[in-house]
C-alpha cells in the first residue's frame, strides 16, 4: 500500500457551523471584556480604564509584542524555538534607525525586516544547518545583536544632528489613517458616558482616529498567518514539520527547507517588530528600547497556545497593562487588583465544577482573596511596581494557562536529515 504525498494534501476545513460557532464566541468574548471593563470603571471611578486615548496608546503597546509573537510562532510551528526573539528585534530598531533616517519611513521599514531577517538566518543555520541547541543559539544571537548595534550606533550616528552612541536622529513618520465623520460621531457619544455604550464607542473612535498604517499592517499580518498556516498545503507541510519532521520527510516534505523559511519569516517578523518600536512607538532608535518585549512576545504566543487568535488576545492583555502603567499610573493599576480578585475567585469556582484538584482550587481562592485584601488595603499602587506590572502579568497568565497548553510536539528537536530512514 502506497502512503498518499503530503505535499499534495489539502488542509481540512472545518465545517461552517463550528467556524461559526467559534467567531461568535470570539465576539461573545470580546463584548464581555468590555462589560467587564465598563463595571471596573463604574465601580472603581477609574476614568482612564476604556477611554479612547488608553485605548489607543494599547493599539501601540500591542503592536510590537503582537508582531514578536507571530515570529515566535511561525518558528514554532516548524518546530524550532527561537529565544533570540529579543536580539532580532534589537536589529531591527537599528535597521529601522539607519535606513529610515537616510532613505525615508518605507525603507526604514523594510531595514527593519531585513536586519531581523539576519538575525533569522544566523538562527536557522545554527539550528537548521549545524544542529545547535535552539536555546543556545537563541540566547548567542540575544547577547551579540545588543553587542552589534551598540557599535553599529557609535559608528553611524555619533556626529549626525539629533545622534549618537545611544540613538539615531528623528526618523520620518509612516502615514496614519483618520476617518473623520466616523471619529467625531464615536467621540460624541464617548462624552455621553452611557454605560457601556460609551466604553465600545471610546474602541471603536481609537480605530478610527490617527491609526497608524504599521497598526494595520500588523493585524493583517495576524491573518495572512492564520490563513498560510491553516488554510493551506504550504502551512500543512510547515506545522508537520513541528508535529512530526520524521514522518513529514517519509510524506515527501523537505524538512529543514520548511524550518529554514520557518525561521526566516520569524526575524523578519520580530525585525519589524523592533522598527515599529523605533518608527512609530518613538520615531528613532534609542538603545535598550525593546525592553524585553521579545520575551514578552514569546510568552503571549505560548499564552495563545500557539495559535494567531490566542496571541492576538495575549498581546492585548499585555499591551493593555504596560499602557495603563504608563498612564494613570498606580490608579489605573489599582482598579485592576479588583478585576484580577474576582477573575480569580470565579475561575477558582469553574474549575471546582470541572472537578479541578482541590490544590488547585485552594491556590486560586487563596490569590483572589489575597489581591482583593491588597487592593482594600492601599489606594494607588507605587509607580515603581505598575513598570513591572507586564512582566507579573506574564508570569500570572502563564501559570494559570498551563493546564491547557500543547506546544508542537517536535519543537526543540535537533533534526537530522534522513533520519527518518
Amino acid at each position: 500500500m502506497t502512503m498518499p504525498s503530503l505535499g499534495a494534501a489539502k488542509p481540512g476545513r472545518a465545517p461552517a457551523s463550528s467556524r461559526t460557532r467559534r467567531w461568535r464566541w470570539i465576539l461573545i468574548g470580546f463584548l464581555l471584556v468590555m462589560l467587564a471593563l465598563s463595571l471596573l470603571q463604574l465601580v472603581t471611578g477609574a476614568s482612564d480604564l476604556t477611554s479612547s486615548g488608553a485605548l489607543a496608546a494599547t493599539l501601540v503597546a500591542i503592536m510590537p509584542i503582537l508582531l514578536a509573537g507571530l515570529g515566535g510562532l511561525w518558528s514554532e510551528r516548524a518546530g524550532i524555538v527561537n529565544i533570540g526573539l529579543e536580539g532580532m528585534m534589537i536589529l531591527g530598531t537599528y535597521g529601522a534607525g539607519f535606513f529610515g533616517y537616510h532613505y525615508g519611513a518605507l525603507a526604514g521599514i523594510l531595514g527593519a525586516v531585513l536586519m531581523g531577517m539576519i538575525g533569522g538566518l544566523i538562527h536557522a543555520v545554527a539550528t537548521v544547518v549545524f544542529g545547535v541547541d535552539h536555546i543556545i543559539s537563541g540566547v548567542a544571537i540575544n547577547i551579540i545583536a545588543l553587542g552589534a548595534v551598540q557599535y553599529l550606533a557609535s559608528l553611524t550616528f555619533v556626529g549626525l544632528p539629533g545622534g549618537g552612541q545611544t540613538q539615531s536622529p528623528k526618523i520620518a513618520d509612516v502615514p496614519s489613517l483618520t476617518i473623520g465623520p466616523l471619529s467625531d460621531a464615536f467621540g460624541t457619544v464617548e462624552g455621553k458616558d452611557i454605560f457601556f455604550v460609551s466604553q465600545v464607542a471610546a474602541l471603536l473612535r481609537a480605530l478610527t482616529t490617527n491609526l497608524s498604517v504599521l497598526v494595520i499592517v500588523g493585524f493583517l499580518l495576524v491573518l495572512l498567518t492564520w490563513w498560510l498556516l491553516w488554510r493551506t498545503s504550504f502551512g500543512l507541510r510547515l506545522r508537520s514539520c513541528g508535529e512530526s519532521p520524521a514522518a513529514a520527510e517519509t510524506l515527501g516534505v523537505s524538512v529543514l527547507r520548511y524550518k529554514f523559511i520557518a525561521v526566516l519569516v520569524s526575524g523578519g517578523l520580530a525585525g519589524l517588530a523592533g522598527g515599529f518600536l523605533a518608527i512609530v512607538a518613538s520615531s528613532n532608535y534609542r538603545d535598550g528600547q525593546t525592553g524585553g518585549r521579545g520575551y514578552i512576545g514569546l510568552a503571549a504566543m505560548i499564552f495563545g497556545n500557539w495559535r494567531p487568535g490566542g496571541l492576538l488576545a495575549g498581546s492585548g492583555l499585555f499591551g493593555y497593562t504596560e499602557t495603563l502603567g504608563l498612564r494613570q499610573g498606580g490608579s489605573s493599576v489599582h482598579a485592576l487588583l479588583l478585576l484580577v480578585a474576582v477573575a480569580a475567585i470565579a475561575f477558582a469556582v469553574w474549575q471546582a465544577r470541572r472537578g479541578a484538584s482541590w490544590q488547585l482550587v485552594g491556590g486560586l481562592v487563596l490569590a483572589g482573596l489575597l489581591v482583593g485584601a491588597l487592593y482594600l488595603a492601599i489606594d494607588e499602587v507605587p509607580g515603581d511596581f505598575t513598570r513591572m506590572t507586564p512582566y507579573v502579568i506574564t508570569l500570572v497568565v502563564l501559570t494559570a494557562a498551563a493546564q491547557r497548553l500543547r506546544a508542537p510536539a517536535a519543537v526543540g528537536q535537533i533534526y537530522r536529515k534522513g533520519s527518518a530512514g
